[in-house]
């Protein structure tokens, strides 16, 4: 059970590996409340959270409103013979580590974390909105930022402005369908940026899915650098590499196009083999308007008041350890 606040490929890959250990995969998500307790207000509600995870094609069934802390009574609840959880520690609110129950009885396994992505990282890269992140590391908005976002254990940034992403055929392989289409399907091509899959996106896949009764959807992914000519700024936030498993794991995709051409030529749909007749150009609507601009706004927004409510957090307790200590002085002063 996650929070999956932020969904992306590191969460898809972690949901991938905790398929493989069984056969029934069941995922609790909590709520906006749940989560606003422990860690402060999420950036999607619940109800965006449930369709994202639902979204992800390993997922078989998604438990709304999961508790916080997995016990075995929640495994039993729903059938469960383990639950699956990263490789990184969490403890609740006194110290304890949230799974010690589940591991005591064995019904606890771990899957790995993906290299090279975190929540940490894509909000750095988002608050980074300068052309200059696909070329220039040097770059002073960068160094500053790097500054200010907090430095990790070894005096670095947590986070790069560049992705540190490794992509192998082996991920691709991983996340891939390897159906081909079959006769009687119907092969629909869309194309974009598909930048930090997000709600929009499934909304509009889903929509895409729904036009026949068998689909065989493509979606053709623009490089890096056409998406970043039509959309400027630092776009994309994440790299071609990052948005091909990305979209790859969605449940309506069957097949990704690593980076298509901006213009849908004919030579692109005989590849696939797409029937003579003309006139199979429609425009669908995805009856969400959320575009990966306005996610990115939602985040940086949340983020900020975030580090505010922290910070006015720490101010608290050390006004409150300095009154102490002054009580403390004057005790002794006295004494």
């Amino acid at each position: 059970a996650e929070g999956y606040d932020m969904v992306h490929y590191g969460h898809s890959n972690q949901l991938r590996q905790a398929k493989a250990m069984g056969d029934h995969l069941v995922v609790g998500v909590h709520t906006d409340g749940e989560i606003a307790k422990h860690k402060g207000p999420p950036v999607f509600t619940q109800e965006e959270r449930y369709k994202m995870v639902r979204a992800i094609k390993w997922v078989d069934e998604v438990v709304e409103g999961a508790p916080y802390v997995t016990t075995l009574e929640t495994l039993d609840k729903h059938n469960c013979d383990f639950c699956v959880h990263g490789d990184d520690i969490t403890l609740t609110v006194d110290g304890k580590d949230t799974y010690d129950e589940v591991k005591r009885m064995g019904r606890y396994r771990e899957c790995k974390r993906t290299q090279g992505v975190s929540t940490t990282d894509l909000v750095g890269r988002m608050l980074l909105m300068t052309k200059a992140h696909h070329t220039n590391m040097d770059n002073s908005d960068y160094q500053q930022h790097a500054d200010n976002f907090g430095k990790g254990p070894k005096g670095h940034s947590p986070w790069t402005g560049v992705s540190q992403f490794l992509q192998t055929s082996q991920k691709i392989i991983q996340f891939a369908s390897g159906k081909e289409p079959q006769p009687g399907d119907t092969i629909i091509y869309v194309a974009g940026a598909f930048d930090l899959f997000h709600i929009g996106h499934v909304d509009f896949l889903e929509a895409v899915f729904k036009q026949a009764e068998r689909p065989y959807v493509i979606v053709g992914l623009h490089f890096d650098q056409e998406v970043n000519r039509y959309k400027g700024k630092n776009y994309p936030i994440m790299n071609i590499h990052e948005r091909t498993l990305s979209v790859l794991a969605c449940r309506y995709v069957s097949e990704v196009v690593i980076g298509a051409p901006y213009a849908v030529d004919k030579d692109l749909l005989d590849h696939f083999k797409e029937p003579r007749k003309r006139g199979i150009f429609r425009v669908i609507e995805s009856r969400n308007g959320l575009t990966t601009d306005d996610i990115v706004q939602r985040i940086i927004e949340n983020r900020l008041q975030f580090e505010a409510r922290n910070q006015k957090k720490e101010a608290k307790e050390m006004a409150a350890i300095e009154a102490l200590r002054r009580r403390e002085d004057g005790e002794k002063s006295q004494a």
